[in-house]
C-alpha cells in the first residue's frame, strides 16, 4: 500500500483536525479524507476544502460531538449524512459512508453503510473516488491513482450507469478532463458513446447547476476541444448553447484569450451570432445580470469597437469609455480587448487612468457666461475639443479656446 508523506498533507494537521481525529479514534469510528482533496494531495496541490468520510452514522457523530461539547453547524446536510462540526475556528464537514438506493438522474436517496468500497462505487470519476487515512494510507478501489498519474479521466465502473445517476456528471467529466488530461482527444470511445446516448438527460438538470460546471470548463484547458465535443455529442442544445454556434470564431477566440484571464462569459460569447443567443442562454441557465450584460456588450461591440489605425490605437476605447454613462464600462472594455486578443492594448488600458474634465460651470460663470443653457452648450463644445486633444488640454488652454469659440 502507498503512504503519503507530502508536506501538503502534513500541513492539514491543524489543532482542529487533531482534536477531531482524537474523538473518532476514542470511539473506534474510522475517519478518512475523501474525494477531491485526495486527488489534490496526490497531485501535490493544497486542497481548498476537505471532505471527510466516516463509518459513524450522523446520530453517532452528533452524540459524540455533543458529549464533547463541540459546536455543530447547520443541519441541512444531515439527511444526506453530513455533519458539520466547528473546532478551533475551523469547520469540519464529515459524511457517513452511503449507498444510493434510488436515483432519478438529479438526486439520490441514500442509506448508510460501513463499507468503503461501496461508497467509492457511487462516486463519479476514478480520480475522485479515493480515500486517504489520517496516517497517509491511500485506499483506492478503482485505480484512481494510476489514472491520475496517467492523466486519464474515467468514470467509476460503467459510464452509462454513473451518468444516469446524475446527468450533471457529463459536464463534470468535461471539467476534470480540462483540468487533468494532458492533450485533447484522449477519451475512451465507450465513454463518449455513453455521454452521447445520455445527453438528453441534461435537459432535466437545473440551469444553475449547469452554469457552475460550464464556467469552470470555459476557464480550463482544452476548452476549444471540449466545446466542439459538446456539439458532436449533441449536448449543446440541452445546456442553452445555440444550435448553430459559431465554432470557427470560438476556436479563434479561445486560443487568443488563454493567457489573459477572461471571464467565462467572454469566452462563451464567441459562440454567439447575435443577442438572441445571449437571451436564450440566460433563459436556460439563469446567468447573473452582469454576465448577461457583458454578453450583450460583446456581441454588440466586438466588430466595430476596434483599435485605431493611427499612432493612438487605444483612442477608440478611451473615447467610448469617456462617452459612456454606465458604471462598469471599464471592465467590459477590458473583456472586449481580451476577446480581441489585444494583450498589449489591454495592459495599456488597465494602466490608463480616466482623466477628469478640467472645466466646470463655475469657471464659465467667472468668465461671464451666465445662462444655464449657454453654459451647457459651451461645456459640451469644450468637452469635444478636449476629446480631440486626446484629453491633454488643461483648464487654461480650454478656456482660451472658449474665447475663440
Amino acid at each position: 500500500t502507498m503512504r503519503l508523506q507530502a508536506p501538503q498533507f502534513q500541513a492539514l494537521f491543524t489543532p482542529g483536525l487533531r482534536s477531531v481525529a482524537e474523538l473518532f479514534e476514542k470511539k473506534n469510528y474510522e475517519l478518512r479524507i475523501a474525494g477531491g482533496a485526495v486527488r489534490d494531495l496526490l497531485s501535490g496541490v493544497t486542497p481548498q476544502d476537505i471532505d471527510f468520510a466516516t463509518t459513524a452514522t450522523p446520530a453517532e457523530m452528533k452524540e459524540m460531538f455533543t458529549a464533547a461539547g463541540v459546536r455543530l453547524i447547520n443541519n441541512k446536510g444531515e439527511k444526506h449524512g453530513t455533519i458539520t462540526a466547528r473546532l478551533h475556528e475551523e469547520n469540519f464537514e464529515i459524511t457517513t459512508l452511503r449507498i444510493d438506493v434510488v436515483t432519478d438522474g438529479r438526486h439520490a436517496e441514500v442509506e448508510f453503510t460501513t463499507d468503503w468500497h461501496k461508497d467509492a462505487e457511487r462516486r463519479d470519476l476514478t480520480v475522485n473516488s479515493m480515500f486517504l487515512g489520517l496516517d497517509g494510507t491511500l485506499y483506492d478501489f478503482f485505480n484512481g491513482y494510476e489514472d491520475l498519474k496517467n492523466k486519464k479521466i474515467r468514470f467509476v465502473g460503467k459510464a452509462a450507469e454513473r451518468i444516469q445517476e446524475d446527468y450533471l456528471r457529463i459536464l463534470r467529466y468535461f471539467r476534470f478532463y480540462g483540468r487533468i488530461a494532458e492533450k485533447p482527444g484522449d477519451h475512451e470511445p465507450i465513454t463518449l458513446q455513453a455521454i452521447k446516448e445520455n445527453a438528453k438527460g441534461l435537459a432535466g438538470i437545473s440551469g444553475e447547476r449547469i452554469w457552475v460546471e460550464l464556467k469552470k470548463i470555459l476557464l480550463g484547458n482544452h476548452v476549444n476541444h471540449l466545446v466542439q465535443l459538446m456539439y458532436e455529442l449533441d449536448i449543446a442544445q440541452y445546456i442553452g448553447l445555440p444550435l448553430a454556434g459559431n465554432l470557427e470564431e470560438f476556436a479563434r477566440v479561445s486560443k487568443n484569450i488563454q493567457t489573459l484571464s477572461p471571464k467565462p462569459m467572454t469566452v462563451l460569447t464567441s459562440l454567439f451570432k447575435g443577442k438572441d443567443d445571449v437571451t436564450n442562454l440566460d433563459l436556460r441557465l439563469k446567468i447573473s445580470k452582469e454576465e448577461k450584460n457583458l454578453g450583450l456588450f460583446l456581441v454588440k461591440h466586438r466588430q466595430e469597437l476596434t483599435k485605431g489605425s493611427g499612432p493612438e490605437p487605444l483612442r477608440p476605447y478611451q473615447d467610448f469609455l469617456m462617452d459612456s454613462r454606465e458604471a462598469n464600462t471599464n471592465s467590459r472594455i477590458f473583456e472586449l480587448l481580451k476577446y480581441q486578443g489585444e494583450e498589449q492594448l489591454l495592459k495599456e488600458m488597465q494602466e490608463w487612468t480616466v482623466p477628469s474634465f478640467p472645466v466646470s460651470g463655475h469657471d464659465l460663470r467667472k468668465m461671464g457666461v451666465s445662462s444655464g443653457k449657454e453654459i451647457g452648450t459651451a461645456l459640451q463644445q469644450l468637452r469635444d475639443e478636449w476629446k480631440k486633444s486626446g484629453y491633454h488640454m488643461d483648464k487654461e488652454e480650454l478656456l482660451s479656446c472658449l474665447k475663440k469659440l
